[in-house]
């Protein structure tokens, strides 16, 4: 006899991935902030980080991340693109901020090695059947 597993989404993991993804989308543009000496504000912070935040709720809407948060590939790497690629359209748009290829590597980088990266960590940590 097979034990069937639920189908329905785990309420602590999606939380447990949402603010894991907020805090790194955050943590990413508290660090640009500071290794190119910009003051330590609220409104600096915001102003740096709103789009990408905004880019990775899109991200999570499109991807219908609640339904597989932790899995690295079926949420994981959508989040990491669409957080990055709408993330730099509206910066260009509606900031000062510019997307010169360096930025946008370092920014890919980082938001594909924490995006990412904590999904592949949890998956090893803790295999499931996803």
């Amino acid at each position: 006899m097979t034990t069937s597993r639920s189908t329905q989404p785990n309420p602590a993991a999606i939380l447990t991935a949402a603010v894991l993804d907020i805090a790194f989308v955050a943590l990413f543009a508290t660090l640009g902030r500071s290794s190119h000496d910009r003051e330590a504000t609220i409104a600096g912070f915001w102003h740096t980080a709103w789009p990408f935040l905004a880019a990775l709720a899109v991200a999570w809407a499109v991807a219908l991340v609640w339904r597989r948060p932790t899995a690295p590939l079926g949420s994981g790497v959508p989040v990491w693109i669409g957080t990055v690629a709408l993330g730099l359209l509206l910066r260009v748009l509606f900031t000062d901020g510019g997307a010169a290829l360096p930025f946008v590597l370092v920014a890919a980088g980082v938001l594909g090695l924490t995006l990412v990266g904590w999904r592949l960590i949890g998956r090893i940590v803790r295999p499931s059947t996803e």
